[in-house]
């Protein structure tokens, strides 16, 4: 099943890079696409996966929108920013 989740702090390819490769950990993940215009993250997993996953976001600095969005969120989405530029393909 597709799904969708708007998150906070997605600023460039580097936090999508992070996001994807964090992610795509979760068992039965599939399809990752991220859209750093939209602050979007789509892909394909059973329903069942969906808290996991929101909760690695957030881990990651990437809460989704509507949840708190705290100063710790921001400074982790900066790490993992950096990271991802880091080790980009």
């Amino acid at each position: 099943m597709i799904q969708k989740i708007y998150i906070e702090n997605l600023k460039c390819g580097g936090c999508a890079n992070t996001i994807k490769k964090g992610i795509s950990s979760i068992e039965e993940v599939t399809n990752i696409e991220i859209n750093v215009d939209e602050s979007l993250v789509a892909f394909e997993s059973p329903d069942s996966s969906l808290t996991k996953i929101k909760e690695k976001l957030s881990k990651l600095g990437y809460p989704e929108v509507g949840d708190k969005n705290t100063v710790l969120h921001k400074a982790k989405s900066f790490v993992s920013c950096a990271t991802g530029k880091m080790s980009k393909e």
